[in-house]
């Protein structure tokens, strides 16, 4: 099987300025691939940025030959008939080389619109009349739907080659099984590896063929100590758990809830290492259980030190 190591540009911690940089940075150290978050509030109000994902990608796409993704919430900060004029875009300027991920997106990014925070049962409605809206689109149709999702003879003109694959985000068992009824592909985070078997399980009853993204947590520095150091003072708020990822609204309630939250939890969830073999290691074990894509998110500070060495001691091991 082949399979694509990939970089995790990380809109909510780095300016796009910065980002542009780093992704250039990741091409010449090896990297195959990149992905892309997309924001508009940070995790924590330290150090926190709001670039603008989708301005950003024809720049980064433009001085990389890399392909890229974007994991998109579409229903409520976005229609989902922009996202697919976006998206066609992207792939008429660079064609094969983009890929999106959706998911139902989080109370951080979305309620800015002023129009309420639905439960998690009316956001996965929502979003899989999204998927249809944009593939109908693709397809070249005229696209009219007054139902989770209101959508008035919308039709595009400037539309992708072919087909782009969809993927979907999930951090659940019951969330895997339900994008695998839908989605061409999954993606999901690094956990424990009993919980991630049965994320990939899940999706493959519906989907055993599909495509597998993992988004792997790392934190690389010159020591391991400082390493998780680092990735709890620039990451913990990421760890609270999915309800409270999904539902919190504003980034000082997550600093609020951070302040609990102690650096050997945040080791629990990231991969914090200064030895290239723990890296290799981990790698070849992921894609064992059949990841195709692995994209590798330093969330600590130091990005150019951690391109160093990956380009140097990891990706030529692989």
């Amino acid at each position: 099987m082949t399979m694509q190591i990939g970089y995790h540009a990380s809109h909510e911690q780095f300016s796009p300025r910065d980002l542009l940089r780093l992704v250039q940075i990741a091409e010449q150290s090896g990297f195959q691939s990149i992905l892309s978050s997309d924001h508009f509030h940070p995790w924590s109000q330290q150090d926190g940025q709001s670039g603008f994902a989708w301005s950003w990608l024809g720049a980064a796409m433009h001085a990389t030959t890399m392909e890229f993704g974007i994991v998109n919430a579409p229903g409520q900060r976005y229609h989902p008939a922009i996202i697919a004029q976006a998206v066609a875009t992207l792939d008429n300027m660079f064609p094969g080389r983009f890929w999106i991920a959706l998911g139902s997106g989080q109370a951080l990014n979305e309620q800015i619109t002023g129009t309420g925070w639905p439960s998690k049962e009316l956001r996965h409605k929502r979003l899989e009349a999204c998927a249809d809206v944009m593939r109908r689109l693709w397809k070249g149709e005229n696209v009219t739907r007054h139902d989770d999702i209101r959508v008035q003879d919308a039709q595009l003109y400037t539309r992708p080659s072919c087909q782009p694959t969809v993927y979907g985000a999930a951090l659940t068992v019951s969330t895997a099984t339900w994008v695998g009824t839908w989605a061409d592909g999954l993606i999901t985070v690094n956990q424990d590896i009993p919980t991630l078997q049965a994320i990939i399980d899940g999706f493959r009853q519906h989907n055993p063929n599909g495509k597998l993204i993992l988004k792997l947590q790392v934190s690389y520095n010159s020591s391991v100590e400082t390493a998780v150091t680092s990735a709890w003072q620039a990451w913990r708020n990421n760890t609270l758990g999915h309800m409270l990822q999904a539902d919190l609204p504003l980034p000082q309630q997550y600093d609020a809830a951070g302040i609990h939250i102690t650096p050997r939890h945040v080791a629990q969830q990231v991969l914090a290492a200064t030895d290239p073999s723990v890296y290799v290691d981990a790698i070849r074990r992921y894609k064992q259980m059949g990841f195709n894509k692995i994209i590798l998110h330093n969330v600590n500070r130091e990005q150019d030190s951690f391109l160093a060495f990956m380009g140097r001691e990891v990706l030529p091991s692989i």
